[in-house]
């Protein structure tokens, strides 16, 4: 790590970041990647890829650490015709893309089989490009999603029993590993996300989840980090800290070394947040949902080449995407607010 980081950072953890950096650089190029997604203003900017709740507020699964919450902002999409009007809508005024979500089924799954048509026909007529909160699915939907034109599937991970029973509310983890298996085996570009912190703000099995993703070698992967919601039991709940988030980066990169790892949107925006960006780079991610001035000048100084683009934060970097905010650039390239 850069001399005058952080000096409370501890020699082995040092050591484990410059093992991770150095791998990195070995493996990706220089730029690094700044991500804004549509559901998130920054400063007079949101960026141009929204997400749109198939099931409105309604959730049957309300998961311990969301509780239907996270549903409340997004665009409702209900029906099939609801969905076709709001993407056509979307892509004439410049949209990238959308994230199609929503509430669960008491088996983890969303209700996929009525949107089949309407995913097909947005496809047909629109550039956008399609991410999906996946759920928990069978080998079927899994195809079925393929063949309609879904780009992207999202999926959440989690690496124990216990977290995949008392927090998302599951039969057992085996669902969420059958789901990874259905989802890669059907041919779907899947990128896994791992939501740290989920047992109340410790890590429990967040190790054991990377080592699941690993066997699959996903295209690139997201690690967000617990956000405690007003209205759920975690809402008193402290986050995992920037030095715990960026071991599991870190740990990530190691046991993947040629994946691009995102720190993701759902992060604190504090002190420790900044902090946490900043590990972030040096332990290996590639690209980062959100940023502040300091981590895009640190970008800078480490020798990286910032690039833009108002999307998730899982979809490939492309310039026609980069390029439609037209902002302000300066610095190599790098928007600043």
């Amino acid at each position: 790590m850069k001399k005058g980081s952080d000096n409370s950072i501890q020699k082995s953890d040092r050591d484990l970041f410059d093992q991770a950096w150095n791998v990195t650089r070995e493996n990706h190029e220089n730029n690094f990647i700044f991500y804004l997604p549509g559901m998130i203003r920054y400063g007079k900017m949101r960026g141009l890829y929204p997400a749109l709740s198939l099931t409105g507020g309604r959730c049957q699964l309300l998961c311990e650490h969301c509780k239907g919450l996270l549903l409340k902002p997004m665009i409702r999409a209900t029906d099939p015709e609801t969905l076709i009007t709001k993407c056509l809508k979307l892509a004439h005024s410049g949209h990238s893309g959308v994230l199609l979500s929503g509430g669960s089924d008491l088996q983890g799954r969303l209700p996929w089989g009525k949107f089949y048509q309407s995913i097909q026909k947005i496809k047909t007529e629109t550039d956008l490009f399609l991410s999906v909160h996946s759920g928990f699915l069978d080998f079927s939907t899994a195809v079925a999603l393929k063949e309609a034109g879904v780009d992207q599937a999202l999926i959440d991970v989690m690496g124990d029993e216990e977290t995949a029973k008392k927090i998302y509310h599951l039969d057992s983890l085996q669902k969420v590993i059958v789901s990874l298996e259905n989802l890669f085996k059907s041919g779907l570009d899947v990128v896994p996300h791992i939501v740290a912190g989920l047992m109340y703000g410790k890590i429990h099995g967040e190790y054991d989840a990377l080592r699941i993703i690993s066997r699959f070698k996903p295209s690139s992967f997201v690690i967000v980090v617990l956000m405690p919601l007003k209205g759920t039991p975690m809402s008193g709940v402290l986050p995992p800290s920037p030095v715990e988030i960026a071991r599991l980066i870190a740990t990530a990169r190691l046991m993947m070394p040629q994946t691009p790892i995102s720190l993701g949107c759902e992060r604190p925006r504090n002190k420790d947040g900044d902090l946490m960006e900043e590990l972030a780079i040096y332990a290996g991610a590639t690209r980062m949902a959100v940023w502040s001035k300091k981590t895009i000048d640190l970008a800078l100084n480490l020798g990286l080449k910032p690039l833009f683009q108002p999307t998730c934060c899982s979809v490939p970097y492309r310039e026609d995407y980069s390029n439609r905010l037209r902002m302000p650039l300066v610095n190599q390239g790098c928007l600043l607010p």
